[in-house]
């Protein structure tokens, strides 16, 4: 016999079986002062954070959602700040939901946490009887529950969220009975399909790491593992074929490293030069297709990119970064946070200098330099001294050739294990959307 059905009402949620409820979330939690809280200003807690060796009260935030883990982090506040900051405090079976930054995260405060307050990036809920928190965790992090954010913050939550926006979501509401079926049936299945996701990561994992490997057994050892073979005088690089030289990279470069303009770019024009700035650089070594900017061609000029440059991110997370220009990206000029080489294309291929880059050593040499500076910054002055190996033209060439070839083979194999990964996330999140609108019923309570 067919489950009967009704319409919601609600687009987003569609039909729901007779017998279920469509609630706004203002409906199921506390009636009081306790049922929704925003986390406290970012000024009532400036000054008030300290480490774990002069507070005994944790600070949650974000990255705890992120990570599903209230373990990590370690700001804290003293017992005194705890005490006058009690109304943020956060309690297990508490709602924790991300307002600022990675928006629609929730998760269901756990019973083993410290004793502490949230902060001002988090909002938090307690729910009334209605509604289990895990079943709330499950609707709430569906497609249906982040539609709802768009259509509910008028397509745009750059500015984060508020109380107003969550209390007005809609979620479905069976009988707590079935709400515990679902979520026990949802735990069983997240716990195979995280499984095989966490495998199919670590795969990954290790296929990126023997990627860096091989690249840096190649460029440091070559290709003929029977030559005599020579220390290079740097320890990240260590020995390298008795015919090849080590040169720091400001004598291979064919004029001084330069820093790109520091202009900003315009609405992108086919007829001007794209302007290419560090976030427009994938890790795959090409240039994103959205929110593509321009330069006009007079402030282009003396920052106008040549086939084979070379270009450093020079600061900020991505700092150590590196594009390959060649001229299929069209003409190009860069940006104030790059450094561009230009080398000796008679002396030094380009390419066997940017598959230095992507290896063990070069990761090896940018923690070096950090450990030196208080900022993640490497200027031009640190670029001119990177250490790079260089063996002749002919067996740069022959290197660049197989590493091609063999950085394809893997880049395939990682490109279609995040296919997969991709497609068990989808289904994840299908698998949600169909029980907790009750599309799809748990046998046992039907």
């Amino acid at each position: 016999m067919a489950e009967q059905m009704k319409e919601s009402g609600i687009q987003w949620i569609g039909a729901i079986p007779y017998n279920w409820n469509v609630e706004r979330i203002k409906h199921i939690i506390q009636n009081n002062d306790n049922g929704i809280k925003v986390g406290p200003f970012g000024s009532a807690l400036t000054n008030e954070v300290v480490s774990s060796d002069e507070g005994k009260y944790k600070v949650y935030g974000q990255s705890n959602l992120i990570r599903k883990d209230f373990s990590y982090g370690d700001n804290y506040v003293s017992e005194q700040n705890y005490k006058r900051l009690i109304n943020y405090e956060v309690l297990p079976n508490d709602i924790a939901v991300s307002m600022m930054g990675t928006i629609g995260k929730c998760s269901v405060v756990p019973g083993n946490i410290e004793p502490g307050i949230m902060d001002s990036h988090l909002i938090k809920i307690r729910l009334s009887q209605k509604m289990l928190p895990r079943y709330f965790e499950y609707a709430y992090e569906s497609d249906m529950g982040y539609s709802q954010l768009l259509i509910n913050s008028k397509g745009s939550i750059m500015n984060g969220l508020n109380s107003t926006i969550v209390k007005g979501l809609y979620i479905p509401v069976p009988e707590i009975i079935e709400q515990q079926a679902i979520v026990d049936f949802l735990d069983k299945e997240y716990a195979q399909i995280d499984s095989i996701a966490a495998d199919l990561e670590k795969q990954i994992a290790l296929l990126q790491q023997y990627k860096k490997s091989l690249i840096t057994e190649t460029v440091t050892k070559g290709l003929d593992k029977s030559v005599p073979m020579k220390y290079s005088g740097v320890e990240w690089i260590g020995e390298i074929p008795n015919t090849w030289d080590c040169k720091k990279m400001k004598y291979v470069i064919s004029e001084p490293l330069q820093y790109g303009a520091n202009e900003a770019g315009d609405d992108y024009k086919e007829d001007y030069p794209r302007y290419i700035r560090i976030t427009d650089i994938t890790e795959e070594n090409s240039l994103k297709d959205d929110g593509k900017l321009s330069l006009s061609p007079d402030i282009a000029k003396p920052y106008l990119l040549k086939d084979g440059d070379l270009l450093f991110a020079r600061s900020g997370a991505t700092v150590g970064k590196t594009f390959y220009y060649t001229s299929n990206y069209g003409t190009c000029a860069f940006a104030g946070y790059l450094i561009k080489a230009r080398f000796n294309q008679d002396k030094m291929n380009p390419k066997f200098v940017y598959y230095t880059t992507l290896g063990i050593g070069y990761e090896n040499w940018k923690n070096t330099v950090f450990t030196q500076a208080t900022i993640q910054n490497i200027g031009a002055d640190k670029y001119a001294q990177l250490y790079i190996t260089v063996p002749s033209m002919k067996e740069q060439n022959e290197i660049i050739t197989y590493l091609d070839t063999q950085c394809k083979a893997i880049d395939d194999v990682i490109h279609s294990k995040y296919q997969q990964l991709s497609t068990i996330q989808q289904h994840k999140k299908s698998l949600i959307y169909e029980y907790v609108t009750g599309k799809k019923r748990v046998k046992e309570v039907r």
